[in-house]
């Protein structure tokens, strides 16, 4: 697999309802709306946006990671209204393992509408179609039982607890740790044929 390869052109996803595109500068007001409602970060390790230049800041960093060929992050924009209502990214890309972690945030006013998992799903294709992966895992918080229900709708399986694995907010925080094989991946794309 070469990096390279998948670095050379950004991959555009495309399901029924969503675009995983390029996240640009131009997406600076639709991100920090989301970003700057104290709802959406709260269980995550950042803390929510005070100014427009704080998410010009994060966006420059995420465009960054692109060239540098360190890591992908898609932005979701809803097809029906062509808003950006968020990211999905690979946090991290372990290329020697063939292991790679999702993440994801969404805008509150798009939550419980199928619009995360349906992301989770189509990024999780491509990394095992596109970046020879043969695991991809999520975490979240213990609390956070809206994100543990996308990974499970995402066909991943819940593994157990990471006690303390992060420290976030000025606390050490457990995590819940779910993850799909590219087996487990191609026999659920087989079942539903």
């Amino acid at each position: 697999m070469e990096i390279d390869k998948i670095f050379s052109d950004f991959p555009i996803l495309e399901t029924e309802r969503l675009k995983l595109r390029k996240i640009t500068l131009e997406d600076v007001e639709d991100m920090y709306s989301y970003c700057s409602n104290v709802e959406v970060p709260k269980y995550s390790s950042w803390n929510p946006h005070n100014s427009l230049s704080e998410t010009k800041d994060s966006i420059e960093r995420i465009i960054s990671h692109w060239e540098n060929k360190k890591l992908v992050h898609w932005g979701i924009e809803y097809k029906e209204n062509g808003k950006f209502i968020g990211t999905i990214e690979f946090v991290t890309w372990e290329t020697q393992h063939k292991v790679a972690e999702i993440g994801y945030c969404l805008s509150q006013d798009y939550w419980g509408m199928g619009i995360a998992p349906e992301a989770a799903k189509e990024v999780i294709k491509f990394g095992f179609n596109n970046m020879d992966l043969v695991r991809i895992q999520a975490r979240c918080y213990l609390e956070n039982i809206g994100s543990a229900r996308v990974m499970e709708k995402a066909e991943m399986s819940f593994e157990g607890i990471i006690r303390k694995g992060l420290f976030a907010k000025g606390k050490h925080q457990d995590l819940k740790m779910y993850s799909i094989l590219k087996e487990e991946h191609l026999s659920s794309i087989k079942n539903r044929k």
